[in-house]
């Protein structure tokens, strides 16, 4: 563990929301029992959907691939989270924002939970192992990121390059209220998390990593850096790998289920030890973004359109490093997260290892079911979650957390016009939305421009540049709902420049289609000329040749005509020479 005191910058605007952490964090994490059913929807990441590869009717076992990285573009890896039998391949509602169906697995679990031969190789000495070893293994086992933007992690290391990072910053800030999924995670596998990390930093040969984690969160940063003097310890004494342990009676962190284990018994040199940091960050919403983390814990603002390693920097989320653990040390592909079920319209808060696909009203049963305040349900924190219409839908990869609460405990948070227009007021143009937004953008502005769909204005407002954090609408003592105007603008926006394509795109293919036309038609004509002209000479070559066989025939006759003729003269010259001799007899 690195003993400097890291110098920390601050972060520009934010906000202190009550946060109402303590009520998950009360029990350990949490395994569910396996689902009668899971729903398992094909597009949990930022990319293509992948390509399937089994269909209705077959039986699959834990960890077998349902679908593959798409050829055509960047995806993501589905796993089948237990053993049992594809029912169905179907459009169903998925947690997504629009609210609209995907495309969907449905798999009838068996009970088993059989790994069968599924179970990827461990990698236990994977500093012995190329960069496109990992980055194989951490694509094959269908790693995202964890911190909400579910971005292919193999993607994203792969185009950072090897060498090209400084510095590499993990992300435990976890600054959204409620939510305590990577609270716990820290809490209670440290050790996993640090070996994961070690992984990240032998793949990307970065120098020193920097874990961020908010000050709130005091048995985490123990935890972490219990993990690192111990892992620390381990390798200077030299002894021992990460191994394999088929036969221990030690169950996978993370997996209580499976019937083979693995787990850390001893390490080897943890070489990156010395050079990996936990840093403790002032608490502030949103202080958990990725670039508003890296410009706490480095000075570094990341400017628009700029990527981060190309500044040395590089930033994952600490549960992408756990399931980067999994996916190489343990051979786990990623079919499980930890997710936080809480509010005050639950019974029992916590934090549940669920599997991926397991249905949302399943969980509340786990948690012992709905209190009489349960009269919303969001997927995420009350400042960026989403509303959800049901609770049939299923826990995907970005499923950090379940809130299920009354209307009046979000109210200022996440406020419903329909259900009470009153709260709405004009704007009085006090300007605290511009001192809280972290970013620097001047949201009043932004939000009169979006309300009169002035969208250019908008643009140049720097719209784009929004996280929608919601601090915002937070401070607003109007409570005007900013952020959904500023969502809406965002995809009237890309609805424009979508139909504006379309339509160049149709006004090429038309112009295209023009041109073709014409081109044909001037190829058809230049062809009718050609064959014209052919025949015209083929006539007047047969017409010469016409006029050459009457000539030779007139030709013929006449000297046929004159051979006659002078057979007849001589036939006459003949006659009159015997009738002169018979005269002269």
């Amino acid at each position: 563990m690195n003993t400097l005191i890291q110098k920390l910058w601050k972060m520009r605007g934010g906000v202190h929301p009550a946060f109402h952490k303590d009520d998950s964090t009360r029990q350990p994490i949490q395994h569910t029992a396996i689902p009668p059913q899971l729903i398992i929807p094909l597009q949990q990441h930022v990319g293509h959907l992948p390509d399937l590869k089994v269909a209705i009717g077959d039986t699959v076992e834990k960890g077998q691939m349902l679908a593959s990285v798409s050829a055509v573009g960047i995806g993501a890896a589905i796993h089948a989270p237990t053993s049992g039998v594809i029912t169905s391949i179907e459009e169903r509602t998925i947690p997504h924002p629009s609210g609209l169906a995907g495309s969907c697995i449905v798999l009838d679990s068996d009970g088993k939970d059989d790994w069968g031969n599924q179970r990827l190789a461990p990698l236990a000495d994977y500093r012995e192992c190329a960069a496109d070893e990992l980055l194989q293994r951490i694509e094959q086992a269908g790693v995202v990121g964890l911190g909400g933007a579910v971005f292919p992690s193999e993607v994203k290391l792969a185009s950072a390059g090897e060498g090209n990072v400084e510095t590499l910053i993990i992300n435990g800030a976890e600054c959204e209220p409620y939510i305590s999924c990577d609270d716990m995670l820290m809490r209670e596998r440290a050790e996993e998390v640090i070996v994961g990390i070690d992984i990240l930093m032998h793949l990307l040969k970065a120098k020193r990593c920097l874990i961020g984690v908010e000050d709130n969160k005091p048995e985490a940063i123990a935890a972490l850096n219990s993990a690192l003097e111990t892992l620390g310890a381990a390798g200077n004494a030299g002894h021992g790998q990460i191994e394999a342990d088929q036969g221990s009676n030690t169950q996978l962190s993370g997996d209580s289920s499976d019937s083979a284990s693995l787990a850390i018994q001893t390490v080897s040199p943890i070489a990156s030890a010395p050079r990996i940091e936990v840093v403790a960050v002032p608490t502030m919403y949103p202080s958990g973004d990725a670039k508003q983390l890296t410009r706490i814990l480095t000075g570094i603002e990341i400017p628009k359109g700029v990527r981060s390693p190309s500044l040395g920097l590089l930033c994952h989320n600490v549960g992408t490093a756990y399931s980067i653990y999994e996916a190489v040390v343990a051979g786990k592909p990623l079919i499980s997260r930890i997710t936080t079920v809480t509010g005050n319209g639950i019974q029992s808060p916590q934090n549940f290892e669920a599997l991926i696909g397991t249905p949302f009203s399943f969980l509340v049963e786990q948690a012992g079911g709905y209190t009489d305040k349960a009269e919303r349900l969001i997927m995420g924190g009350p400042m960026m979650g989403i509303a959800l219409p049901s609770d049939g839908l299923p826990v995907v990869k970005a499923c950090n957390c379940i809130l299920i609460s009354s209307r009046d405990e979000l109210r200022l948070n996440d406020h419903d016009p329909a259900d009470d227009e009153r709260l709405v007021m004009p704007c009085i143009r006090c300007g605290k939305c511009m001192q809280a937004c972290p970013v620097k953008l001047l949201p009043q502005q932004m939000y009169w421009h979006a309300r009169a769909r002035d969208f250019e204005k908008v643009a140049e407002h720097n719209l784009s540049d929004c996280i929608e954090c919601g601090a915002c609408s937070y401070v607003c003592p109007s409570h005007i709902p900013l952020v959904d105007y500023f969502r809406f603008a965002k995809t009237e926006m890309k609805a424009q420049q979508q139909a504006a394509i379309k339509s160049s795109q149709s006004r090429e293919r038309h112009e295209f289609h023009e041109f073709r036309k014409a081109r044909e038609k001037a190829e058809r004509e230049e062809k009718r000329r050609k064959q014209k002209e052919a025949l015209q000479k083929k006539k007047a070559a047969a017409a010469d040749g016409k006029a050459g066989e009457g000539d030779s025939k007139q030709d013929a006759i006449k000297a046929a005509m004159e051979r006659a003729k002078a057979k007849k003269a001589a036939l006459k010259a003949a006659a009159k020479n015997k009738q002169d001799n018979s005269d002269a007899v």
